[in-house]
């Protein structure tokens, strides 16, 4: 079982934080019935409070020291999600095209991200519609994509 390092209700579901030295490695979006759990480090206090930061604040800005373990093109498509403002969107199409990648291939990397919310692969759309989330074109984790975009009274960009 893995070691979360907090357990937060946001009002989009649970999130469990994994934190390993000083610096947060993973965010995973738990079932509904998960308990919570109180920050057990520094850092995981941090992680939670500009969570709630974001919650209150669309345009809050994370400021916290990430290491999201993946591959070397999977961190520089995180590293482009991070330069996504919040309330903007961008494609699967010209994030692939900025990278000198295909869209297939970003669209892998958004489902792998290790830390979303605070990385945000939900600000990557499809050409054509909302594109899937955490690997997924259907149920619940679109309903978490929608309300993240609401919350940040997302810009939806047409296609170029």
């Amino acid at each position: 079982m893995k070691t979360y390092h907090a357990r937060l209700l946001m009002p989009f579901g649970i999130l469990g934080v994994v934190t390993e030295g000083e610096h947060l490695t993973q965010i995973d979006f738990l079932p509904g019935e998960t308990p919570l759990l109180q920050a057990q480090t520094p850092l995981a206090q941090e992680v939670c409070a500009q969570l709630q930061a974001y919650t209150a604040d669309p345009n809050f800005r994370f400021d916290l020291p990430l290491q999201p373990l993946g591959t070397p093109y999977q961190n520089r498509v995180w590293q482009a999600l991070l330069e996504i403002p919040s309330g903007q969107t961008e494609t699967y199409g010209v994030l692939a095209e900025q990278l000198g990648s295909a869209s297939r291939a970003v669209g892998q990397a958004c489902g792998a991200n290790p830390i979303p919310v605070i990385i945000p692969c939900h600000r990557v759309l499809a050409r054509a519609g909302l594109g899937g989330f955490m690997n997924h074109a259907a149920g619940s984790p679109l309903q978490i994509k929608r309300w993240l975009l609401e919350h940040e009274h997302a810009q939806f960009r047409t296609a170029r």
